[in-house]
């Protein structure tokens, strides 16, 4: 094991695949000759060239479109969006196209390809810098949503969705591309769709993904162990598919349920697992699940009006105590 930061693991990731497969390409914005936005993709061009490593105008819907339609001729792209708020400017390409046609086709084309970049707020950036669409792509048969927490999971869920037949969604957090975890020597692949039990507990089942997880949820299970609350945390990985068989054990074990999302709270994926839970795990919940999301506004620009809208520490403190019935 040796230790490296989230933005290099997502650039071993490629590396490795794109030197077994030539018809792996990336392009985006800024990916060749800036080495990338957030110097995810540093030296790939002078590893791989400029046919497969490929600078694009700031145009999302055109070359969102144009990697479809390479896709469905046997070439496998890896499309960049500096931000997943782009994406809005070729979700038509996304929806309607890289999602459908395999059905609409009768299954002659496959579409074998990843739309990556980061989702969610980075500080103060305004209401359209800082969005979180996880649950809007995971709404959309056809498509896969990967939201990695750490180095590790970022490299082998990267892999996977690279060689996976079907679209996939990669959404990473801006600010955790300097995040440093350990990664094997070794190669390796996780399959999506299989959230990680980060830490088994017997109290409160605190379910999560993406970057809430290193910087809320577990910082909490820290202050609450301290006070002798036995927390498990379960890692989504992936929010469509959703691991529900891992989130109803749980459950099914500790009877109590935080779920812990950055979106905004109607049609999120913390409703979607509500739910679940309730239907299939109802008889064995003690207490009424609680939910923390991001509040129902755009993210204002203010660092103390963002501290209040977006999920933290203290909420997480809170909710856990509340569905334990710990009055203090």
């Amino acid at each position: 094991m040796r230790e490296i930061q989230f933005r290099e693991a997502l650039r071993e990731a490629m590396n490795e695949e794109m030197r077994k497969d030539e018809t792996i390409f990336l392009l985006g914005e800024e990916v060749a000759e800036y080495n990338g936005a957030y110097k995810v993709s540093q030296g790939m061009l002078d590893e791989f060239g400029a046919k497969r490593v490929i600078d694009t105008p700031i145009a999302e819907l055109g070359f969102a479109g144009i990697a479809v339609g390479a896709a469905m001729n046997g070439l496998k792209p890896i499309v960049e969006f500096m931000t997943f708020n782009f994406s809005l400017v070729a979700i038509d390409q996304i929806i309607n196209a890289a999602a459908k046609i395999r059905s609409m086709s009768g299954g002659q084309f496959s579409i074998p390809m990843v739309f990556r970049g980061p989702t969610g707020n980075a500080g103060q950036l305004g209401a359209q810098h800082s969005q979180n669409f996880e649950n809007w792509y995971a709404n959309t048969p056809g498509l896969k949503v990967v939201v990695p927490s750490n180095p590790y999971d970022a490299k082998g869920l990267l892999k996977s969705a690279i060689i996976d037949p079907d679209p996939v969604i990669f959404m990473e957090s801006e600010v955790m591309y300097g995040d440093k975890g350990h990664v094997p020597e070794e190669e390796y692949y996780l399959p999506i769709g299989k959230a990680n039990v980060v830490k088994e507990g017997a109290d409160v089942t605190i379910v999560s993904f993406g970057k809430m997880v290193p910087r809320v949820v577990l910082p909490a299970v820290e202050e609450l162990t301290k006070e002798g609350i036995n927390v498990e945390v379960i890692d989504l990985r992936s929010v469509r598919p959703i691991d529900y068989p891992t989130i109803i054990e749980s459950v099914k074990k500790t009877n109590r349920l935080v779920i812990v999302e950055e979106a905004w709270p109607l049609a999120s994926i913390s409703s979607e697992i509500t739910y679940a839970v309730q239907r299939n795990a109802f008889d064995y919940l003690d207490a009424p699940i609680v939910r923390i999301t991001a509040a129902d506004v755009p993210l204002p620009y203010a660092a103390t009006l963002i501290e209040a809208a977006l999920p933290s520490v203290a909420k997480v403190v809170k909710a856990v105590k509340e569905v334990a019935y710990i009055k203090k």
